[in-house]
């Protein structure tokens, strides 16, 4: 399986969502929080909205790997969601700011490599 496989359509591509509260009290757990953060950002996670972050894989098995360093990752005290939606169904979120509806997201041009 892996990432070898045709997994390109809106039915197997998904969308990894990580969504997060970590505490800030303190200088140290400041820096736990910017360091989970910014491992996201470094992974090619983006932000959807404050403490969501999402990222398109190909297929579901693309982002088993992913979803477990994730887990290994979450800082002490915080609290971490991972939701992984198909794309057909990301295509049937609905986004508004104020009471303007927005374009979702589109899957990348192409896939990053590793």
């Amino acid at each position: 399986m892996g990432g070898t496989q045709a997994c390109f359509s809106e039915f197997t591509g998904m969308w990894l969502f990580v969504m997060f509260e970590l505490p800030v009290k303190d200088q140290k757990a400041r820096k736990r929080y910017a360091q989970f953060r910014k491992s996201l950002i470094h992974e090619g996670f983006s932000r959807v909205q404050l403490s969501v972050y999402a990222r398109y894989y190909g297929c579901e098995d693309s982002s088993d790997t992913q979803r477990r360093a994730i887990a290994q990752r979450v800082p002490d005290n915080g609290r971490v969601r991972l939701v992984a939606i198909t794309d057909h169904q990301f295509g049937k979120m609905e986004s508004y700011y104020g009471k303007n509806r927005e374009a979702n997201e589109e899957q990348p041009k192409q896939l990053m490599l590793f």
